[in-house]
Protein backbone atom coordinates (compact mmCIF):
# COMPACT_ATOMS: atom_id res chain seq x y z
CA UNK A 1 0.00 0.00 0.00
CA UNK A 2 1.55 3.40 -1.19
CA UNK A 3 1.16 5.23 2.15
CA UNK A 4 4.38 6.78 2.41
CA UNK A 5 3.27 10.16 1.10
CA UNK A 6 3.49 12.96 4.19
CA UNK A 7 0.50 13.81 5.89
CA UNK A 8 -1.18 16.92 4.80
CA UNK A 9 -0.96 19.72 7.55
CA UNK A 10 0.96 19.84 10.82
CA UNK A 11 2.02 16.15 11.82
CA UNK A 12 0.04 14.78 14.37
CA UNK A 13 0.89 14.11 17.97
CA UNK A 14 2.51 10.73 17.19
CA UNK A 15 1.20 9.30 20.61
CA UNK A 16 -2.12 10.18 20.28
CA UNK A 17 -2.37 9.12 16.28
CA UNK A 18 -0.57 5.64 18.11
CA UNK A 19 -3.75 6.02 20.49
CA UNK A 20 -5.82 6.09 17.67
CA UNK A 21 -4.88 3.76 14.81
CA UNK A 22 -3.92 0.87 17.38
CA UNK A 23 -7.17 0.96 19.28
CA UNK A 24 -9.16 1.30 16.20
CA UNK A 25 -7.48 -2.18 15.23
CA UNK A 26 -8.34 -3.33 18.58
CA UNK A 27 -12.05 -2.98 17.97
CA UNK A 28 -11.95 -4.77 14.59
CA UNK A 29 -9.89 -7.76 15.86
CA UNK A 30 -11.98 -7.77 19.24
CA UNK A 31 -14.77 -8.48 17.00
CA UNK A 32 -13.48 -11.43 15.12
CA UNK A 33 -13.09 -13.59 18.18
CA UNK A 34 -16.02 -11.62 20.78
CA UNK A 35 -18.47 -13.23 19.06
CA UNK A 36 -17.33 -16.77 19.34
CA UNK A 37 -18.11 -17.01 23.26
CA UNK A 38 -21.48 -15.70 22.93
CA UNK A 39 -23.02 -17.91 19.95
CA UNK A 40 -24.36 -20.30 22.68
CA UNK A 41 -26.54 -17.26 24.38
CA UNK A 42 -27.11 -16.04 20.52
CA UNK A 43 -29.16 -19.38 19.55
CA UNK A 44 -30.97 -19.66 22.87
CA UNK A 45 -32.52 -16.37 22.88
CA UNK A 46 -32.68 -15.67 19.07
CA UNK A 47 -34.35 -19.01 18.81
CA UNK A 48 -32.01 -20.16 15.77
CA UNK A 49 -30.05 -22.94 14.87
CA UNK A 50 -26.51 -23.68 13.37
CA UNK A 51 -27.53 -21.75 10.37
CA UNK A 52 -28.27 -18.59 11.82
CA UNK A 53 -25.28 -18.71 13.85
CA UNK A 54 -23.04 -19.23 10.64
CA UNK A 55 -24.47 -16.21 9.11
CA UNK A 56 -23.98 -14.50 12.30
CA UNK A 57 -20.14 -14.90 11.90
CA UNK A 58 -20.07 -14.93 8.18
CA UNK A 59 -21.88 -12.02 7.63
CA UNK A 60 -19.10 -9.81 8.97
CA UNK A 61 -16.08 -11.70 7.76
CA UNK A 62 -17.21 -11.83 4.08
CA UNK A 63 -17.34 -8.29 3.66
CA UNK A 64 -14.19 -7.74 5.64
CA UNK A 65 -12.57 -10.17 3.13
CA UNK A 66 -14.05 -9.19 0.15
CA UNK A 67 -13.45 -5.12 0.75
CA UNK A 68 -10.31 -5.28 2.72
CA UNK A 69 -8.10 -4.50 -0.70
CA UNK A 70 -10.54 -2.25 -1.98
CA UNK A 71 -10.48 -0.09 1.07
CA UNK A 72 -6.80 0.25 1.09
CA UNK A 73 -7.05 1.78 -2.35
CA UNK A 74 -10.06 3.54 -1.39
CA UNK A 75 -8.23 5.33 1.72
CA UNK A 76 -4.90 5.92 -0.37
CA UNK A 77 -7.18 8.11 -2.82
CA UNK A 78 -9.87 10.16 -1.31
CA UNK A 79 -7.98 10.38 2.13
CA UNK A 80 -6.84 8.07 4.78
CA UNK A 81 -8.17 10.16 8.08
CA UNK A 82 -11.59 10.48 6.07
CA UNK A 83 -11.91 6.59 5.01
CA UNK A 84 -10.19 5.93 8.90
CA UNK A 85 -13.32 8.16 10.38
CA UNK A 86 -15.99 6.88 7.97
CA UNK A 87 -14.89 3.18 9.12
CA UNK A 88 -14.99 4.23 12.73
CA UNK A 89 -18.37 5.86 12.19
CA UNK A 90 -19.98 3.00 10.48
CA UNK A 91 -19.06 0.25 12.18
CA UNK A 92 -19.89 2.41 15.49
CA UNK A 93 -23.37 2.19 14.39
CA UNK A 94 -23.47 -0.42 13.23
CA UNK A 95 -22.58 -2.16 16.53
CA UNK A 96 -25.55 -0.50 17.91
CA UNK A 97 -27.81 -2.14 15.22
CA UNK A 98 -26.43 -5.19 16.56
CA UNK A 99 -26.76 -4.64 20.29
CA UNK A 100 -30.37 -3.78 19.53
CA UNK A 101 -31.26 -6.03 16.82
CA UNK A 102 -34.97 -7.96 17.51
CA UNK A 103 -33.95 -10.89 15.16
CA UNK A 104 -32.08 -12.81 13.33
CA UNK A 105 -31.96 -10.97 10.37
CA UNK A 106 -31.61 -7.43 11.98
CA UNK A 107 -28.40 -8.85 13.41
CA UNK A 108 -26.79 -10.44 10.59
CA UNK A 109 -27.60 -6.76 8.92
CA UNK A 110 -25.81 -5.14 11.79
CA UNK A 111 -22.76 -7.93 11.10
CA UNK A 112 -22.79 -6.88 7.27
CA UNK A 113 -22.49 -2.98 7.91
CA UNK A 114 -19.63 -3.72 10.83
CA UNK A 115 -17.72 -5.73 8.08
CA UNK A 116 -17.52 -2.96 5.91
CA UNK A 117 -16.97 -0.37 7.84
CA UNK A 118 -13.79 -3.04 9.32
CA UNK A 119 -13.06 -3.15 5.56
CA UNK A 120 -12.32 0.72 5.88
CA UNK A 121 -11.16 0.95 9.21
CA UNK A 122 -8.30 -1.10 8.93
CA UNK A 123 -6.34 -0.17 6.02
CA UNK A 124 -6.61 3.47 7.04
CA UNK A 125 -5.61 2.91 10.06
CA UNK A 126 -2.18 1.14 8.96
CA UNK A 127 -1.58 3.77 5.69
CA UNK A 128 -2.00 6.65 8.62
CA UNK A 129 0.47 5.02 10.51
CA UNK A 130 2.90 4.56 8.33
CA UNK A 131 2.44 8.12 6.46
CA UNK A 132 3.32 9.71 9.90
CA UNK A 133 6.42 7.74 10.22
CA UNK A 134 8.61 8.55 7.49
CA UNK A 135 11.79 7.06 8.99
CA UNK A 136 11.86 3.57 8.49
CA UNK A 137 13.87 2.57 12.15
CA UNK A 138 10.73 4.95 13.56
CA UNK A 139 7.98 3.35 11.27
CA UNK A 140 9.12 -0.29 11.82
CA UNK A 141 8.96 0.29 15.62
CA UNK A 142 5.68 2.24 15.44
CA UNK A 143 3.80 -1.01 13.13
CA UNK A 144 5.25 -3.59 15.70
CA UNK A 145 3.18 -1.35 18.49
CA UNK A 146 0.27 -1.18 16.49
CA UNK A 147 0.40 -5.10 15.85
CA UNK A 148 0.78 -6.24 19.33
CA UNK A 149 -1.48 -3.60 21.22
CA UNK A 150 -4.10 -4.71 18.53
CA UNK A 151 -3.40 -7.70 18.58
CA UNK A 152 -4.63 -8.49 22.57
CA UNK A 153 -7.73 -8.12 21.20
CA UNK A 154 -7.48 -11.44 19.63
CA UNK A 155 -6.81 -12.93 22.82
CA UNK A 156 -8.94 -11.12 24.90
CA UNK A 157 -12.05 -11.65 22.57
CA UNK A 158 -12.82 -15.32 24.55
CA UNK A 159 -12.53 -13.79 27.87
CA UNK A 160 -14.48 -10.26 27.57
CA UNK A 161 -17.18 -12.53 25.47
CA UNK A 162 -17.92 -14.45 28.46
CA UNK A 163 -17.55 -11.76 30.78
CA UNK A 164 -19.97 -10.04 29.07
CA UNK A 165 -22.80 -12.61 27.84
CA UNK A 166 -22.80 -14.31 30.92
CA UNK A 167 -23.20 -10.86 33.16
CA UNK A 168 -25.65 -8.83 30.87
CA UNK A 169 -25.98 -11.01 27.79
CA UNK A 170 -24.88 -11.21 23.85
CA UNK A 171 -25.98 -7.83 22.93
CA UNK A 172 -23.48 -6.34 25.82
CA UNK A 173 -20.54 -7.91 23.19
CA UNK A 174 -21.48 -4.97 20.69
CA UNK A 175 -22.33 -2.12 23.02
CA UNK A 176 -18.69 -2.45 24.31
CA UNK A 177 -17.96 -1.05 20.57
CA UNK A 178 -19.81 2.48 21.54
CA UNK A 179 -17.20 3.74 24.15
CA UNK A 180 -14.60 3.12 22.18
CA UNK A 181 -15.43 4.24 18.91
CA UNK A 182 -16.80 7.60 20.59
CA UNK A 183 -13.30 8.07 22.14
CA UNK A 184 -11.78 7.32 17.92
CA UNK A 185 -14.13 9.71 16.28
CA UNK A 186 -13.47 12.27 18.88
CA UNK A 187 -9.70 12.12 19.06
CA UNK A 188 -9.50 11.64 15.53
CA UNK A 189 -11.64 14.66 14.60
CA UNK A 190 -8.94 16.60 16.10
CA UNK A 191 -5.81 14.82 16.34
CA UNK A 192 -5.13 13.10 12.89
CA UNK A 193 -3.82 15.07 10.07
CA UNK A 194 -5.48 14.18 6.41
CA UNK A 195 -2.85 12.35 3.66
CA UNK A 196 -3.36 10.76 0.57
CA UNK A 197 -1.68 9.36 -2.09
CA UNK A 198 -2.52 11.22 -5.31
CA UNK A 199 -0.89 8.53 -7.58
CA UNK A 200 -3.54 5.70 -6.11
CA UNK A 201 -4.98 3.69 -8.92
CA UNK A 202 -8.73 3.94 -9.54
CA UNK A 203 -11.23 2.19 -7.74
CA UNK A 204 -11.71 -1.02 -9.29
CA UNK A 205 -15.87 -1.39 -8.87
CA UNK A 206 -16.40 -4.24 -10.85
CA UNK A 207 -13.87 -6.34 -9.57
CA UNK A 208 -14.86 -5.41 -6.03
CA UNK A 209 -18.72 -6.31 -6.85
CA UNK A 210 -18.21 -9.48 -8.53
CA UNK A 211 -16.25 -10.81 -5.88
CA UNK A 212 -18.46 -10.16 -3.14
CA UNK A 213 -21.55 -11.27 -5.01
CA UNK A 214 -19.54 -14.37 -6.15
CA UNK A 215 -18.04 -15.32 -2.58
CA UNK A 216 -21.37 -14.21 -0.87
CA UNK A 217 -23.21 -16.92 -3.11
CA UNK A 218 -21.04 -19.64 -2.21
CA UNK A 219 -21.18 -18.52 0.93
CA UNK A 220 -25.01 -18.76 0.74
CA UNK A 221 -25.08 -22.41 -0.74
CA UNK A 222 -22.98 -24.14 1.91
CA UNK A 223 -24.19 -22.63 4.85
CA UNK A 224 -28.15 -23.24 3.31
CA UNK A 225 -27.33 -26.51 1.73
CA UNK A 226 -27.37 -28.80 4.50
CA UNK A 227 -30.70 -27.24 5.34
CA UNK A 228 -32.73 -26.54 2.14
CA UNK A 229 -31.39 -29.85 0.42
CA UNK A 230 -27.65 -30.16 -1.58
CA UNK A 231 -30.61 -31.26 -4.78
CA UNK A 232 -32.52 -28.24 -4.24
CA UNK A 233 -32.82 -25.92 -6.84
CA UNK A 234 -32.07 -23.05 -5.23
CA UNK A 235 -28.85 -24.48 -4.09
CA UNK A 236 -27.78 -26.06 -6.93
CA UNK A 237 -28.45 -22.97 -8.60
CA UNK A 238 -26.54 -21.27 -6.26
CA UNK A 239 -23.37 -22.87 -7.23
CA UNK A 240 -23.54 -22.41 -10.49
CA UNK A 241 -24.61 -18.86 -10.09
CA UNK A 242 -21.42 -18.57 -7.70
CA UNK A 243 -19.29 -20.50 -10.63
CA UNK A 244 -20.33 -17.69 -13.19
CA UNK A 245 -19.76 -15.03 -11.20
CA UNK A 246 -15.98 -15.72 -10.65
CA UNK A 247 -15.83 -16.79 -14.19
CA UNK A 248 -16.58 -12.88 -14.95
CA UNK A 249 -14.31 -11.77 -11.84
CA UNK A 250 -11.23 -13.55 -13.70
CA UNK A 251 -12.21 -12.33 -16.71
CA UNK A 252 -12.39 -8.92 -15.75
CA UNK A 253 -9.52 -8.92 -13.43
CA UNK A 254 -7.13 -10.10 -16.53
CA UNK A 255 -8.50 -7.15 -18.51
CA UNK A 256 -8.63 -4.14 -16.37
CA UNK A 257 -5.10 -1.58 -16.49
CA UNK A 258 -5.32 -1.60 -12.63
CA UNK A 259 -6.93 -4.61 -11.22
CA UNK A 260 -7.96 -5.29 -7.46
CA UNK A 261 -6.20 -8.37 -7.73
CA UNK A 262 -3.72 -8.90 -10.43
CA UNK A 263 -4.05 -12.11 -11.73
CA UNK A 264 0.02 -11.96 -12.82
CA UNK A 265 0.91 -12.71 -9.85
CA UNK A 266 -0.61 -16.04 -9.59
CA UNK A 267 2.22 -17.10 -11.83
CA UNK A 268 4.53 -17.21 -9.35
CA UNK A 269 4.81 -20.54 -7.70
CA UNK A 270 5.75 -19.58 -4.40
CA UNK A 271 3.04 -17.12 -4.43
CA UNK A 272 0.23 -18.78 -5.40
CA UNK A 273 1.32 -21.73 -2.66
CA UNK A 274 1.45 -19.31 0.31
CA UNK A 275 -2.01 -17.84 -0.80
CA UNK A 276 -3.72 -21.31 -0.98
CA UNK A 277 -2.03 -22.16 2.06
CA UNK A 278 -3.48 -19.50 3.83
CA UNK A 279 -6.48 -19.82 2.50
CA UNK A 280 -6.20 -23.78 4.42
CA UNK A 281 -5.20 -21.85 7.17
CA UNK A 282 -8.25 -19.72 7.34
CA UNK A 283 -10.40 -22.15 7.04
CA UNK A 284 -9.10 -24.46 10.17
CA UNK A 285 -8.47 -21.82 12.36
CA UNK A 286 -11.95 -19.81 12.20
CA UNK A 287 -13.84 -23.14 11.18
CA UNK A 288 -12.91 -24.79 14.36
CA UNK A 289 -12.83 -21.85 16.72
CA UNK A 290 -16.68 -21.37 15.45
CA UNK A 291 -17.45 -24.67 17.64
CA UNK A 292 -15.52 -24.22 20.75
CA UNK A 293 -17.83 -22.44 22.87
CA UNK A 294 -20.49 -24.50 21.48
CA UNK A 295 -18.72 -27.55 22.58
CA UNK A 296 -17.84 -26.83 25.89
CA UNK A 297 -21.40 -25.44 26.49
CA UNK A 298 -23.47 -27.88 24.72
CA UNK A 299 -21.75 -30.58 25.16
CA UNK A 300 -19.66 -30.35 28.21
CA UNK A 301 -22.11 -28.32 30.36
CA UNK A 302 -19.59 -25.40 31.41
CA UNK A 303 -21.39 -22.30 31.74
CA UNK A 304 -20.82 -19.34 29.30
CA UNK A 305 -18.13 -17.54 31.25
CA UNK A 306 -15.94 -20.64 31.67
CA UNK A 307 -16.40 -21.48 28.00
CA UNK A 308 -14.77 -18.43 27.38
CA UNK A 309 -11.86 -19.06 29.88
CA UNK A 310 -11.81 -22.64 28.39
CA UNK A 311 -10.68 -21.39 24.97
CA UNK A 312 -8.45 -19.15 26.00
CA UNK A 313 -5.36 -21.82 25.53
CA UNK A 314 -5.45 -21.90 21.72
CA UNK A 315 -5.18 -17.59 21.78
CA UNK A 316 -2.59 -17.57 24.47
CA UNK A 317 -0.27 -20.20 22.26
CA UNK A 318 -0.67 -17.69 19.36
CA UNK A 319 0.04 -14.62 21.04
CA UNK A 320 3.44 -16.36 22.77
CA UNK A 321 4.70 -18.02 19.59
CA UNK A 322 3.53 -15.98 16.90
CA UNK A 323 6.67 -13.51 17.23
CA UNK A 324 9.31 -16.34 17.27
CA UNK A 325 7.87 -17.85 13.79
CA UNK A 326 10.26 -15.40 11.42
CA UNK A 327 13.12 -16.13 13.53
CA UNK A 328 12.64 -19.56 13.04
CA UNK A 329 12.30 -19.61 9.67
CA UNK A 330 15.23 -17.38 9.34
CA UNK A 331 17.06 -19.92 10.78
CA UNK A 332 15.84 -23.33 9.47
CA UNK A 333 13.93 -22.48 6.37
CA UNK A 334 10.55 -21.75 5.71
CA UNK A 335 9.05 -24.52 4.35
CA UNK A 336 10.09 -26.75 7.10
CA UNK A 337 8.54 -24.35 9.48
CA UNK A 338 5.50 -23.70 7.62
CA UNK A 339 5.13 -27.35 6.53
CA UNK A 340 6.03 -28.07 10.52
CA UNK A 341 3.46 -25.90 11.34
CA UNK A 342 0.59 -27.38 9.34
CA UNK A 343 1.41 -30.74 10.58
CA UNK A 344 1.22 -29.51 14.27
CA UNK A 345 -2.38 -27.45 13.90
CA UNK A 346 -3.81 -30.46 12.12
CA UNK A 347 -2.93 -32.91 14.47
CA UNK A 348 -3.80 -31.15 17.37
CA UNK A 349 -7.89 -30.59 15.59
CA UNK A 350 -7.50 -34.49 15.17
CA UNK A 351 -7.17 -34.86 18.41
CA UNK A 352 -9.70 -32.59 19.11
CA UNK A 353 -12.26 -34.56 16.95
CA UNK A 354 -11.14 -37.22 19.71
CA UNK A 355 -12.74 -35.60 22.48
CA UNK A 356 -15.86 -36.32 24.28
CA UNK A 357 -18.63 -35.10 26.52
CA UNK A 358 -16.59 -36.43 29.85
CA UNK A 359 -13.28 -35.25 28.55
CA UNK A 360 -11.88 -34.01 31.91
CA UNK A 361 -10.11 -30.33 30.56
CA UNK A 362 -7.06 -31.10 31.88
CA UNK A 363 -7.00 -33.40 28.47
CA UNK A 364 -8.82 -30.70 26.49
CA UNK A 365 -6.50 -27.81 26.91
CA UNK A 366 -2.90 -28.74 25.37
CA UNK A 367 -4.96 -30.18 22.56
CA UNK A 368 -6.50 -26.26 21.61
CA UNK A 369 -2.58 -25.12 22.78
CA UNK A 370 -0.96 -27.03 20.16
CA UNK A 371 -3.39 -25.88 17.39
CA UNK A 372 -2.66 -22.65 18.79
CA UNK A 373 1.36 -23.27 18.39
CA UNK A 374 0.72 -24.90 14.47
CA UNK A 375 -0.81 -21.94 13.39
CA UNK A 376 1.57 -18.89 14.98
CA UNK A 377 4.52 -20.74 12.72
CA UNK A 378 2.61 -20.44 9.78
CA UNK A 379 0.89 -16.99 9.45
CA UNK A 380 3.81 -14.82 9.18
CA UNK A 381 6.27 -17.32 6.53
CA UNK A 382 3.44 -17.57 4.57
CA UNK A 383 2.87 -14.46 4.43
CA UNK A 384 6.84 -13.32 3.76
CA UNK A 385 6.91 -16.17 1.00
CA UNK A 386 3.91 -14.13 -0.56
CA UNK A 387 5.68 -11.04 -0.37
CA UNK A 388 9.20 -12.32 -1.32
CA UNK A 389 7.63 -14.23 -4.39
CA UNK A 390 6.78 -10.57 -5.80
CA UNK A 391 8.85 -7.31 -6.69
CA UNK A 392 9.05 -4.61 -3.60
CA UNK A 393 6.64 -2.02 -5.09
CA UNK A 394 3.81 -4.57 -4.57
CA UNK A 395 4.76 -6.00 -0.78
CA UNK A 396 1.98 -4.08 0.63
CA UNK A 397 -0.51 -5.51 -1.98
CA UNK A 398 1.04 -9.10 -1.71
CA UNK A 399 0.55 -8.25 2.09
CA UNK A 400 -3.00 -7.41 1.49
CA UNK A 401 -3.75 -10.37 -1.01
CA UNK A 402 -2.38 -12.57 1.79
CA UNK A 403 -4.70 -11.70 4.80
CA UNK A 404 -7.20 -11.67 1.87
CA UNK A 405 -6.67 -15.17 1.31
CA UNK A 406 -7.03 -15.98 5.22
CA UNK A 407 -9.93 -14.35 5.50
CA UNK A 408 -12.01 -16.04 2.20
CA UNK A 409 -10.60 -19.61 4.25
CA UNK A 410 -12.51 -18.39 7.43
CA UNK A 411 -15.79 -17.77 5.26
CA UNK A 412 -15.45 -20.80 3.47
CA UNK A 413 -14.78 -22.90 7.11
CA UNK A 414 -17.65 -21.63 8.70
CA UNK A 415 -19.48 -22.31 6.43
CA UNK A 416 -18.46 -25.59 4.74
CA UNK A 417 -17.37 -27.16 8.64
CA UNK A 418 -20.74 -25.92 9.43
CA UNK A 419 -22.26 -28.29 7.08
CA UNK A 420 -19.72 -31.57 8.28
CA UNK A 421 -21.16 -31.01 11.17
CA UNK A 422 -25.01 -30.84 10.37
CA UNK A 423 -24.51 -34.12 8.42
CA UNK A 424 -23.03 -35.35 11.28
CA UNK A 425 -26.21 -35.32 13.19
CA UNK A 426 -28.23 -36.28 10.03
CA UNK A 427 -28.60 -39.88 10.87
CA UNK A 428 -29.89 -39.17 14.47
CA UNK A 429 -26.47 -38.69 15.95
CA UNK A 430 -25.76 -36.26 19.01
CA UNK A 431 -24.27 -32.19 18.69
CA UNK A 432 -21.09 -33.78 20.05
CA UNK A 433 -20.81 -36.16 17.24
CA UNK A 434 -21.34 -33.43 14.87
CA UNK A 435 -18.58 -31.35 16.26
CA UNK A 436 -16.37 -33.98 16.45
CA UNK A 437 -16.71 -34.79 12.63
CA UNK A 438 -15.68 -30.57 11.86
CA UNK A 439 -13.04 -30.86 13.89
CA UNK A 440 -11.82 -34.14 12.36
CA UNK A 441 -12.36 -32.70 8.76
CA UNK A 442 -10.26 -29.63 9.70
CA UNK A 443 -7.48 -31.35 11.18
CA UNK A 444 -7.64 -33.92 7.83
CA UNK A 445 -7.99 -30.71 5.87
CA UNK A 446 -4.91 -28.98 7.21
CA UNK A 447 -2.37 -32.56 7.36
CA UNK A 448 -2.71 -32.80 3.93
CA UNK A 449 -2.04 -28.65 2.64
CA UNK A 450 0.98 -29.24 4.98
CA UNK A 451 2.00 -32.37 3.13
CA UNK A 452 1.65 -30.55 -0.29
CA UNK A 453 2.42 -27.37 1.05
CA UNK A 454 5.79 -28.76 1.70
CA UNK A 455 6.11 -30.39 -1.56
CA UNK A 456 5.34 -27.35 -4.01
CA UNK A 457 7.20 -25.26 -1.59
CA UNK A 458 10.42 -27.59 -2.17
CA UNK A 459 10.23 -26.83 -6.33
CA UNK A 460 9.69 -23.12 -5.24
CA UNK A 461 13.23 -22.03 -4.46
CA UNK A 462 15.21 -22.83 -1.84
CA UNK A 463 13.94 -24.22 2.02
CA UNK A 464 16.63 -21.82 3.86
CA UNK A 465 16.94 -18.19 1.89
CA UNK A 466 20.67 -16.34 1.31
CA UNK A 467 21.25 -14.20 4.27
CA UNK A 468 22.33 -11.48 2.04
CA UNK A 469 18.14 -11.63 0.74
CA UNK A 470 15.19 -10.54 2.36
CA UNK A 471 13.98 -13.41 3.87
CA UNK A 472 10.64 -14.39 2.80
CA UNK A 473 9.63 -15.24 6.91
CA UNK A 474 10.74 -11.83 7.81
CA UNK A 475 7.69 -9.92 5.78
CA UNK A 476 7.69 -6.12 5.32
CA UNK A 477 6.50 -4.29 8.54
CA UNK A 478 3.52 -3.53 6.57
CA UNK A 479 2.72 -7.34 6.38
CA UNK A 480 3.13 -8.52 9.58
CA UNK A 481 0.89 -5.58 10.88
CA UNK A 482 -1.59 -7.25 9.20
CA UNK A 483 -1.82 -10.54 11.29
Amino acid sequence: MPASHAPVGNRPNRAVLLTVTCLGQFMVLLDNTIVGAALPDMQHRLHTGLTGLQWIVDAYVLLVAMLLLSGGVFADRFGRKRVYLTGVAVFTAASVVCSLAPSLDWLIAGRVLQGIGAAALSPASLALLVAAYPEPRERVKAIGLWAGLSGIGLAGGPVAGGVLTDAFGWPAIFLVNLPIGALLLLLGLRSLAESRNPKAPAIDVPGTVLSVLAVGVLTFALIEGGARGWSSPVILGSFAAAAVLLGAFIAVEARRPDPMLPLRLFRQRLFTVSNTAMVVVGFALMGSAFFFSQFFVHVQGSSILRAGLQTLPQSLAMVIVSPYAGRLAARYGFRIVVTGGLALAGLGLLALGTVHADTEYGNVWWRMAVVGCGFALTLSPLTGAAIQAVSPQEGGLASGISSTARQIGAVLGVAVLGAVARAGQSDGASFETGINSAFLTAGAVTVAAAVCTGLWLARSGPARPPRTARSPCRPLPEARARY
